[in-house]
């Protein structure tokens, strides 16, 4: 399962640069939730509300790869998508890459090729990729089947990633 690249566009802020002026390791993991949860804000059900149903995504499994730095008042594009859902367990990965100016600062999809690939491959200066894996679970952390708690956001999820 490999669904569409979604992208979020940021811009480097002070507060997330060390003394050099790079951005600080622990941030990537920061824009990597970023870019989770506006994906599935995208697909119309904000993180918000699925808490509200009781569920939780806490990270299980996290994967980090650093080829270069974002440095300050860099424009960064965060490009995430699903690779993995089952009824217990979502998959997530990422690329953080610096965008050009003017960056299209809209989130969206990136649209599929009419060769069926799976997406466009994300635009940029490769800086950072990474992969995370969720359990779902209750507020007692007890694992939760979303296709039976939630199946309009099972849906929604299996939709996106195929």
């Amino acid at each position: 399962m490999q669904g569409n690249w979604f992208r979020h566009v940021l811009r480097v802020r002070y507060q997330e640069t060390d003394q050099m002026g790079v951005v600080y390791h622990a941030n990537y993991l920061n824009w990597f939730e970023i870019g989770r949860t506006e994906l599935i804000r995208r697909l119309g059900k904000p993180y918000t509300e699925i808490e509200a149903l009781g569920l939780l995504l806490p990270v299980t499994e996290l994967e980090v790869k650093f080829r270069a730095p974002a440095r300050y008042d860099d424009l960064v594009a965060i490009y995430t998508r699903i690779v993995e859902l089952t009824h217990l367990r979502t998959g997530f990965e990422y690329e953080i890459r610096r965008a050009q100016p003017p960056a299209h600062v809209e989130p969206g999809f990136a649209p599929r090729e009419e060769s069926g690939r799976e997406g466009v491959f994300p635009e940029g200066e490769f800086l950072v990729g990474g992969k995370t894996r969720h359990v779902w679970v209750n507020r007692s952390f007890r694992p939760q089947r979303l296709d039976k708690m939630a199946p309009d956001i099972y849906r929604l999820l299996r939709q996106e990633g195929s």
